[in-house]
């Protein structure tokens, strides 16, 4: 089995609304923004190609970014930077198409988690589902969600993307630790600070961190999102998810990070949590917890 970092389509956002309550005096510092405020941000995936699960070697993708679904003024108004569908030009430098992938492992469905799962726009075309092979992995509590998004966040999904995903017949949702899917291959946790359900998976000694921690900024436990809807809860959940990976020696994968695709834990003598050993992607790699974990 190997891990590979995969990008996809990237975003310019609001870097106030992606530090919440942080005054810009010092995010600034961390990421440069442009004259409109705004930051580059990725939508990287994972993928883990020839794992095995009961004696066969699947494609499994974590997640599939933002994509190119959007018509170009919403592309615009949600700053997608690229028009073509980056992550089919990512799996097919590994020699994979998205026909290859057995499962696509989404933690939430906000479209620029899931929004690669469909076809680029086509003017006058209706959203079409890629991937007709695999197996869609996706946690029952963020499934309920989607299907009645509150005020807050309603913007944030596909409609058409559930009805897709459910008419496929291939949905799998995930309630407890491990998936019928992947067995015990992938191990799952999940989170509600950011939204209902955020389903974690952790796979061949990395951790996946979705919008819990988009990228080693926000491992500093008071960073939070404007985006999430229960920032305390979420810094709570933070600090157990950071204290669990620390201890066992857990890489970090960062979804959002423009510069860095995995990281390792550390915590210094001030309690204050951070990243060494950063990497800007993985090529192939073979990962195992880390040795003379905390």
């Amino acid at each position: 089995m190997e891990l590979f970092s995969i990008i996809g389509n990237s975003q310019q956002l609001d870097g106030g609304a992606m530090f919440g309550n942080a005054p810009k005096a010092l995010w600034s510092r961390w990421i440069a923004p442009d004259e409109q405020n705004r930051i580059p941000l990725a939508c990287r995936c994972l993928l883990a190609k020839g794992l095995p699960v009961n004696g066969t070697a699947l494609n499994v993708l974590f997640e599939a970014g933002i994509g190119a679904f959007f018509e170009p003024t919403l592309r615009e108004r949600y700053g997608v930077v690229e028009s073509q569908h980056v992550l089919l030009d990512s799996l097919a430098a590994v020699g994979l198409k998205h026909e290859d992938i057995d499962v696509v492992v989404l933690s939430h469905l906000h479209f620029d988690h899931a929004g690669g799962l469909l076809a680029a726009w086509e003017e006058g075309q209706p959203a079409r589902l890629l991937f007709p092979n695999a197996r869609f992995v996706v946690g029952a509590e963020h499934w309920r969600r989607a299907l009645e998004p509150h005020p807050r966040d309603r913007a944030s999904f596909i409609p058409e993307l559930q009805l897709l995903l459910e008419a496929s017949g291939r949905l799998e949702l995930v309630e407890g630790e491990y998936s019928q899917t992947l067995g015990q291959a992938a191990r799952f946790s999940f989170s509600d600070g950011h939204t209902p359900g955020l389903m974690l998976a952790e796979v061949g000694g990395v951790v996946f961190c979705a919008d819990l921690i988009p990228g080693r900024f926000w491992v500093h436990l008071p960073i939070t999102m404007g985006y999430d809807r229960w920032p305390e809860k979420l810094i709570d959940e933070k600090r157990a998810f950071l204290e669990d990976k620390l201890a066992r020696g857990v890489r970090l994968f960062f979804t959002h990070d423009h510069d860095c695709a995995v990281a390792q834990v550390t915590h210094d003598e001030r309690g204050r949590f951070g990243t060494t050993n950063e990497q800007r992607e993985l090529c192939g790699a073979v990962l195992q917890p880390l040795a003379g974990a905390a």
